[in-house]
């Protein structure tokens, strides 16, 4: 797609998403730089969702982008709320955004295979950060189920370097952990690469314009 056509492309997405000022303005970022706004991860974690509801595909609940933070920094009286019409227990996935200052992660729960994994681009360990949401999962049960959470058999982990993708600059982390979040939803294999992060940010813009995943 020629640059001139991409600019019309990303003009109309505005346009159609003038009501809401953040996803216009992560839109923008997501096309000029390399970074990326919340709203714009959230958005693209919404439609996962939604997809997910189509048959043969994992059940997915997906964190809005300040859950993780605010259940490190405040405990889980402070996000206990954030789920009250929602059973996150019903989910084969969940997915965790995580945001370290100024770089993205993922973090997957996995309940068909008892596991809590962590993603980072840039080939960073976080076992906290998967104990924490352990430690979530038990409070969690017992304050929605009225049940202890049978952590019996669960696996916590960090992938490595050498296991996914890992970004070849300073400023895709957004992307990459959007595109892990997108095979993981659809239980497919990570074997995307950095040369493919052009195409992809096109691509996402695509599909918030249309609200549909490709």
């Amino acid at each position: 797609m020629m640059r001139e056509q991409w600019h019309m492309l990303y003009n109309t997405a505005a346009a159609f998403l003038s009501y809401n000022t953040s996803i216009r303005k992560g839109l923008h970022v997501c096309f000029n730089t390399y970074d990326f706004f919340p709203q714009i991860i959230n958005f693209y974690m919404n439609m996962l969702m939604e997809r997910s509801k189509e048959k043969g595909l994992p059940s997915v609940h997906a964190f809005n982008t300040f859950f993780f933070t605010k259940l490190k920094t405040a405990g889980y009286q402070a996000v206990k709320r954030w789920t009250k019409k929602v059973d996150v227990f019903s989910a084969d996935i969940l997915l965790v955004p995580i945001h370290l200052g100024v770089h993205w992660c993922l973090a997957v729960v996995d309940f068909r295979k008892k596991s809590i994994t962590y993603y980072d681009s840039m080939g960073g360990m976080n076992t906290e950060a998967c104990r924490i949401l352990l430690q979530y999962l038990k409070q969690e049960s017992i304050d929605k189920k009225r049940k202890e959470f049978d952590t019996n058999g669960w696996q916590l982990c960090s992938k490595k370097s050498q296991e996914i993708p890992q970004q070849m600059n300073g400023s895709d982390c957004g992307m990459f952990a959007c595109k892990y979040a997108d095979c993981i939803t659809k239980d497919r294999p990570i074997n995307f690469t950095q040369q493919h992060m052009p195409y992809f940010r096109k691509r996402m813009v695509w599909e918030i314009l249309h609200r549909k995943l490709l």
